[in-house]
């Protein structure tokens, strides 16, 4: 007679849970076939068990198909419903995830599983999980229909330019404007709304740095993972339980420059970092790069301001610091009509003060900005092939940002 997987399953978590050796896919292959006999179970049948077992035991359990599945970026729990996106907006799906009781323990594993604190004297937990899954999680009371679980996955192979051409996300007469921007060596910021496209447009770009150059990566959650034959990453560390050592984004930025970057990248700048980049970049750090939170670039100065004020920087410095170091901004938007490359900018100084201002050199529907010919210009004083989206004629320019 068979058994039914749900009871075995059940079996196999018992032996394990009481066994005291270290649960590895080994250990619990193992208590498969304890529990069952190879007349009952083949070979494909254990290890199927075997990896439900795992993912009860240490993985995402009932979400672990769903953070498997290569469409899906968000997988959202909302007490005991869950939602997930696959890059056209949250749907609700239908996963046996139990019981709001289920839901906290798997939540707490989850937190425990990345070394963080989860109960009733800490109810949120912000996690990198080991296969880079982040998480968020909040518990009731705090969280007043919850549990609530955030999710957001990241493709382990990041996507090429041509593969981002093919998915809609950069047209393709862009696309070289894109690969002339990483090399002549400018430094940008990718900039857009929460799940807009920044990290993954990111990622494809620092894959198109020559193999000669060596890049650093500054995160706070490892999250970029270009395809570069020389990457090394700093990642921030928040406090012990004590309140004690902690290491920052500042602090990295400043050890990154002693680690002879020849790209100097923080994955997101959204605090005083951002005044120890643009030192990096003023002093001889070319072709660096970043993301930035803004729904739209206009919105960039000001944000940037908002930023170099937690570092101490006054509003003329930080435009003066912003003028010398920073020159593209590449705007992603997601929609309707997926993520998307919104527009190219500019960053130039502009009036007697010497305010930045983000100029267009591309727009998203309505071709070559006012910035075009400068940006061309960039890129001959730096020897690179003017892309020939810059070539054209202009036959109307686009008025500002």
């Amino acid at each position: 007679m068979t058994a039914h997987p749900d009871d075995l399953s059940a079996r196999v978590r018992q032996r394990i849970a009481g066994d005291v050796t270290p649960v590895t896919p080994a250990a619990i292959v193992s208590a498969v076939r304890a529990e069952s006999t190879a007349a009952v179970l083949g070979d494909t049948a254990v290890l199927r068990i075997a990896d439900r077992v795992r993912d009860d035991l240490v993985g995402a359990g009932p979400l672990a198909p769903l953070l498997a599945d290569p469409q899906v970026t968000d997988v959202l729990v909302n007490g005991v419903r869950v939602w997930v996106d696959r890059g056209d907006g949250l749907r609700q799906v239908a996963v046996p995830i139990g019981t709001v009781d289920d839901v906290r323990r798997l939540a707490q594993r989850l937190a425990a599983t990345a070394g963080r604190r989860l109960d009733d004297g800490c109810p949120y937990a912000d996690a990198r999980l080991p296969d880079g899954t982040r998480l968020h999680a909040v518990l009731p009371p705090v969280a007043t229909d919850g549990p609530y679980l955030s999710l957001r996955t990241f493709r382990q192979q990041p996507f090429t330019l041509d593969e981002l051409v093919r998915h809609g996300t950069v047209p393709r007469p862009v696309a070289p404007l894109l690969a002339a921007v990483v090399a002549a060596r400018l430094a940008y910021l990718v900039t857009g709304g929460t799940g807009s496209g920044k990290t993954t447009l990111l990622n494809t770009l620092l894959g198109m740095v020559p193999p000669t150059e060596r890049i650093v990566l500054v995160e706070d959650a490892a999250e970029l993972h270009p395809v570069h034959p020389h990457v090394v990453g700093l990642q921030a560390r928040t406090a012990n339980v004590e309140g004690s050592g902690a290491v920052g984004l500042s602090e990295l930025v400043r050890q990154a420059l002693r680690m002879r970057p020849d790209r100097l990248v923080v994955g997101e700048c959204r605090g005083a970092e951002v005044v120890d980049l643009l030192a990096a970049l003023n002093t001889g750090h070319d072709g660096g790069a970043g993301t930035l939170h803004a729904n739209t670039p206009a919105d960039v100065p000001a944000r940037l301001e908002a930023l170099g004020l937690l570092g101490g920087l006054p509003r003329a410095a930080l435009h003066a610091q912003v003028a010398a170091a920073l020159q593209v901004l590449l705007q992603v938007r997601r929609g309707s009509d997926g993520r998307v490359l919104e527009s190219v900018c500019l960053l130039l100084p502009e009036g007697p003060d010497r305010l930045v201002t983000v100029v267009p050199a591309w727009l998203r529907g309505r071709g070559i900005g006012l910035a075009g010919r400068a940006l061309a210009t960039l890129f001959r004083g730096r020897g690179v092939a003017v892309p020939p989206i810059l070539s054209e004629p202009w036959p109307g320019a686009a008025g500002p940002a």
